[in-house]
């Protein structure tokens, strides 16, 4: 996860505020999309599922080379169907109890999407900053996703300009209204779990604004090669 980084994952949880939400393990998808809409007020919907085939995990999709299997939306109309409700969520997943948890952006958050090196190389750097964090996740295809407040798919364009770097050329993308993220533990085929990198807690349902976290996540980004374009459409609707 690059040099000079300061601790991982599981370090950046440990030492982490425990919250309700992550229980998680051994706990089903219904029950912790039900918590994600309960505790948080975020708003969720299933999306596809994984599906045995000759001993494979295939995408409930169909789709052979699904880029993103068990992990992307069932559904066209998928931003009429997320829900902040408990109840309605609990009953969306009683219809399909293995789909995966998708997180519709630009409502409650937008999500700053980043390649995990420069991600844990910015969250050390936040962290000698001391600068509040919202929840950050760490996904199988190796992003990781700051949550911040609404509006900054709007301002981070210009935000980033301000600092000098060409939006284009840096591997950094915002997703705002339109698009989604996926929730721990919604896995990604084979290739694993996405997991919390700093969890939700008390202390951080008070999300920070984008202006806040920009600068050193640029700057990680601007260390990186550039990898503009790959990956893409992991928070696209489809």
């Amino acid at each position: 996860m690059g040099a000079g980084v300061e601790f991982s994952v599981d370090e950046t949880i440990a030492g982490t505020e425990t919250a309700q939400i992550p229980k998680q393990r051994g706990e089903s998808l219904q029950d912790t999309a039900v918590r994600y809409a309960e505790e948080r007020h975020w708003d969720v919907f299933p999306g596809t599922w994984l599906e045995a085939a000759d001993g494979v995990q295939r995408c409930s999709c169909g789709e052979p080379s699904c880029a993103v299997p068990g992990a992307h939306p069932a559904r066209e109309d998928w931003a009429t169907v997320a829900t902040g409700s408990a109840t309605v969520a609990r009953r969306l997943w009683a219809k399909q109890p293995v789909a995966s948890i998708l997180l519709p952006t630009g409502r409650t958050f937008d999500a700053i999407d980043v390649p995990e090196t420069a991600g844990f190389l910015a969250l050390a750097r936040m962290k000698r900053m001391e600068l509040t964090l919202g929840p950050v996740t760490c996904t199988p295809d190796r992003r990781m996703q700051f949550f911040v407040l609404p509006g900054a798919a709007a301002k981070v364009p210009d935000l980033v300009r301000k600092l000098g770097w060409p939006l284009a050329t840096l591997d950094l993308e915002v997703f705002g209204e339109g698009t989604y993220v996926p929730a721990p533990p919604t896995r990604f085929g084979a290739r694993g779990a996405v997991q919390w990198a700093c969890r939700p807690t008390p202390a951080n349902r008070w999300l920070p604004d984008a202006e806040e976290l920009i600068s050193p996540l640029a700057y990680a980004c601007g260390r990186e090669p550039s990898g503009r374009g790959r990956g893409r459409g992991r928070g696209r609707g489809r």
